[in-house]
């Protein structure tokens, strides 16, 4: 795996490009002297978490036939303050999961992937306290037929 970092702008903003010639913009904090063109290291770190969580979750129910239509992560997380560096200290992800799906295999799915398959989730538990839920939703209107 390669990544290689190049500088946009003067300032903080960068482009990162893999080996397959994707990229992404990330940029420091206006504090600072960034210019909000990209998300922020550490933003990119929960979006990894929220990625990787992702993959095998849906592959999981993919494997068990669930009738899978939608699927959405939100992320929310603290950090240390006064510290640098400044590592989470608590971090909560909450899976958004729209079909007809049995709530008994999405909590299995979630627990293999947040405490076994997800790498990200693995380096993070080093450092944060990782806590996570669920809902399925019947359709994309809201209308929760779970919640854990």
């Amino acid at each position: 795996m390669k990544i290689v970092i190049n500088r946009v702008d003067n300032n903080f903003n960068l482009k990162a490009t893999n080996s397959e010639g994707q990229s992404l913009l990330m940029d420091a904090a206006p504090e600072i002297g960034g210019s909000n063109k990209g998300m922020r290291p550490m933003q990119l770190l929960l979006s990894a978490l929220g990625g990787c969580s992702s993959v095998d979750i849906i592959n999981i129910l993919k494997k068990q036939r669930q009738d899978l239509k939608d699927f959405k992560v939100e992320i929310e997380a603290e950090r240390e303050e006064g510290k640098t560096p400044s590592l989470f200290t608590q971090i909560h992800v909450h899976f958004i999961l729209i079909g007809k799906i049995e709530p008994d295999k999405v909590k299995k799915a979630i627990k293999l992937s947040m405490e076994k398959y997800c790498s990200v989730s693995r380096i993070l538990e080093k450092s944060a306290t990782i806590k996570y839920s669920f809902e399925i939703q019947i359709d994309g209107n809201g209308n929760i037929l779970k919640t854990t």
